[in-house]
């Protein structure tokens, strides 16, 4: 089960010279970096309390010092940066995903005073929302709090984004958003609200590509930590989730 958490040698081979504590960096060098990053995998994936890492990783509060001081440093949102250069723009597509907070995201100093937890149907959660390209591969990502509107979260998802067209659900209909995209010089592929008096016509072959940005959603799911928040700071969530969305550009 292990090595199934684990990089293998062609991912490890990709990432490497992206971390801190190389060869060419001043200082110490990080000889453990590969099985720290497998560690932090491991916590991933199985959705494990950090205090049940396995020995072969390391002191699990030497591994989760790290992981938030690399987190705090944005360490993992460059190495997702770096891997998305190759990415295929003909559509970006829009979503949002719900994820339910579980209580140790909620507890300590402050709560969950701005830290993107809210309340919703489900209770206290956090809204994952997504830009994906044309291979349903994650782009960017931006938290808010389970009750935010999905369309609230769409301007900085686009910004600086270039494509064909934007592919999004109704739940994005808005003038504003239309124009934006317009504006950009791309389509928009969204349908009409049902409370339109006249519905806005669009092209539904391009709209069905839009289960892609769905199935990066479920991949990004099968890491148990992604699927429910347990980190309180909003830093360390997102460090976990750039680091679940490098491994399916890794792939």
């Amino acid at each position: 089960m292990a090595k199934r958490y684990e990089l293998s040698e062609q991912q490890w081979d990709q990432i490497r010279e992206l971390l801190p504590g190389k060869s060419s960096d001043p200082g110490r060098t990080a000889m453990d970096n590969r099985n720290f990053v497998n560690g932090v995998l491991w916590i991933l994936r199985s959705g494990a309390r950090w205090s049940d890492l396995p020995e072969r990783y390391g002191k699990w509060k030497t591994v989760h010092k790290r992981f938030t001081r690399w987190a705090k440093a944005e360490v993992w949102e460059k190495v997702f940066a770096s891997l998305i250069t190759d990415r295929d723009n003909p559509y970006l597509m829009l979503d949002s995903t719900i994820v339910k907070a579980h209580q140790q995201a909620v507890t300590g100093k402050g709560g969950a005073a701005n830290q993107a937890v809210g309340r919703s149907r489900g209770g206290l959660t956090t809204k994952i929302h997504l830009v994906a390209d044309s291979a349903g591969r994650p782009l960017r990502f931006l938290l808010t709090p389970g009750q935010a509107a999905d369309i609230s979260s769409a301007p900085e998802l686009l910004a600086g984004m270039k494509a064909k067209a934007v592919i999004a659900d109704k739940g994005y209909d808005s003038r504003a958003l239309r124009d934006l995209v317009r504006a950009k010089r791309m389509r928009v592929v969204i349908p009409s609200k049902i409370n339109r008096k006249r519905a806005i016509r669009y092209d539904k072959e391009i709209y069905k590509q839009r289960n892609l940005v769905e199935r990066c959603f479920n991949k990004l799911k099968h890491f148990r930590r992604i699927a429910t928040r347990f980190d309180r700071l909003d830093c360390h969530f997102m460090g976990a989730l750039h680091l679940a969305a490098a491994m399916i550009w890794l792939k």
